[in-house]
């Protein structure tokens, strides 16, 4: 599997521990940038380098970092294929759940609000957990895969 990583201006060092950390791991690690720090750098534009990477690989992850990790996210799933996730803090179970429930192949990290070893663990968790594909996840997973877009009518 290969990790595709990204990361603005809030995320760059926090990207550059983990992806030194994947790779120690044995992982396929691509970084997608920022390449260097710049402040007035915009995260849309690594988030879709990331993403489509890992829209056109499905056996791929994806793995983002910014301030909050929330517009990251917003910005990923515009893409088809994406199923981003937001982890800012807070009880880690929602990373094993990201992944058993939702099949989540981005996991957008808000590195003003967590980092260290711990980051790094639960996105080794993540990495390893498998989407089981219970019929109900999955059932799920393709109502939102082909829902219709258009405005509902009231």
């Amino acid at each position: 599997m290969t990790i595709y990583l990204g990361a603005d201006h809030a995320g760059f060092k926090l990207k550059d521990e983990v992806k030194s950390f994947l790779r120690g791991l044995g992982y396929v690690v691509e970084d997608q940038g920022a390449f260097n720090l710049d402040p007035a750098d915009d995260y849309p534009d690594f988030v879709r380098l990331v993403a489509r990477r890992v829209a056109g690989e499905p056996e791929s992850r994806g793995i983002f970092f910014g301030g909050s990790g929330e517009g990251e996210a917003i910005v990923a799933n515009r893409l088809p294929g994406i199923r981003a996730v937001v982890y800012y803090g807070g009880p880690t179970e929602i990373i094993n759940l990201s992944r058993v429930h939702n099949n989540a192949n981005i996991l957008s990290i808000g590195a003003r609000l967590v980092g260290g070893v711990e980051i790094k663990e639960l996105i080794r968790e993540w990495l390893v957990t498998d989407f089981p594909a219970e019929a109900r996840h999955v059932r799920r997973l393709n109502k939102i895969d082909t829902a219709d877009t258009s405005l509902p009518q009231f």
